[in-house]
């Protein structure tokens, strides 16, 4: 039994009564958009319950509200795949499908699952702005484009050919709770994804 399977057997008191999705999550959202958001992996009790990425754990509320409030999306918070949230213009997926123990993927993981990665990136084709949420996020990008000596550091800006690469401190609760990431940094990266996005047009 893997391990998403068996957090889906043994779940957690506060949600003892749900159904967990414990499969593999794709990615979802606008395959027209300008704007994709590169996430490390499904949360163990978010996307690992409810069967879509960012939704119903902490790292998903911060990002829904900041996609709300910068008008990406219809609804400022995420609980479940059925709450009626729409994205307009973004695509969210991430770098391991299946949520890894203690949120750390094995290096085995990342390599599989990147050619998911590559294949959305196909797919995606309008893409300008991409936002990298965590160091992890960053590498596997640069990787999966043969990208050379990228620093990672919050609100780093790089020009990628036709495209703009946005790199962020994700927003776990670890790095929320310490104040290594606060709101006001937050969502500079969207104001500053938006603004290159409407210079384009």
């Amino acid at each position: 039994m893997s391990y998403t399977q068996l957090v889906g057997k043994n779940k957690v008191r506060r949600y003892s009564n749900e159904e967990y999705w414990a499969k593999p999550v794709t990615g979802f959202g606008d395959t027209d958009a300008n704007l994709l958001i590169i996430g490390l992996a499904p949360g163990t009790h978010g996307a690992n319950r409810t069967g879509r990425l960012f939704t119903g754990d902490h790292s998903g509320q911060w990002l829904m509200k900041a996609l709300y409030e910068s008008g990406f999306s219809n609804i400022p918070s995420s609980i479940s795949a059925k709450d009626g949230l729409i994205l307009k213009n973004v695509f969210i997926t991430s770098c391991v499908r299946c949520a890894p123990p203690s949120n750390k993927p094995l290096n085995s993981e990342l390599v599989n699952c990147s050619n998911y990665l590559v294949k959305e990136l196909e797919i995606l084709k309008k893409v300008k702005v991409v936002i990298t949420l965590g160091r992890i996020a960053l590498q596997t990008y640069c990787k999966i484009n043969d990208l050379k000596n990228l620093q990672f550091y919050h609100l780093a800006n790089y020009r990628i050919n036709e495209k703009r690469l946005i790199v962020s401190y994700h927003p776990s609760r670890q790095n929320t709770n310490t104040q290594k990431l606060t709101w006001p940094m937050w969502i500079n990266v969207f104001d500053l994804a938006k603004t290159i996005l409407s210079s384009n047009n």
